[in-house]
């Protein structure tokens, strides 16, 4: 079965390249959201296998997305130009890709995901 993955990132050029990468790499973006409310919307209607998280959406933070998707059983990666000190406590242990990143840190930060826990909805 394709992991199906949810793309959280406000820079529509990184979205553009993500769009055109993940399927290459043998996954299927089924959503893209641009801030934390969209990202909860298209969590909540495609039921992803796992998401790539920008940190920083527009000035918000995607933390909640990160609680919910733990919640939910969801793996995730943050990609971010931030470094790990960004990250909340709750979040340390988070997988982290430093922008800008090339399609082998892609790659192996995706590979170190743990398998979705919960079955799909």
């Amino acid at each position: 079965m394709t992991p199906r993955v949810l793309i959280v990132e406000d820079e529509s050029l990184l979205v553009m390249v993500l769009e055109d990468l993940l399927p290459e790499l043998g996954y299927e973006v089924v959503a893209t959201a641009h801030s934390v409310e969209t990202a909860l919307q298209a969590a909540d209607a495609h039921a992803p296998d796992l998401a790539i998280l920008d940190i920083n959406l527009a000035g918000d933070a995607s933390f909640p997305i990160a609680d919910e998707l733990d919640r939910r059983g969801i793996p995730y990666l943050f990609a971010s130009g931030y470094g790990r000190s960004a990250l909340p406590p709750r979040h340390a242990d988070a997988l982290l890709v430093r922008k800008p990143f090339g399609r082998q840190d892609l790659v192996d930060g995706l590979a170190r995901l743990p398998r979705r826990n919960a079955a799909r909805a």
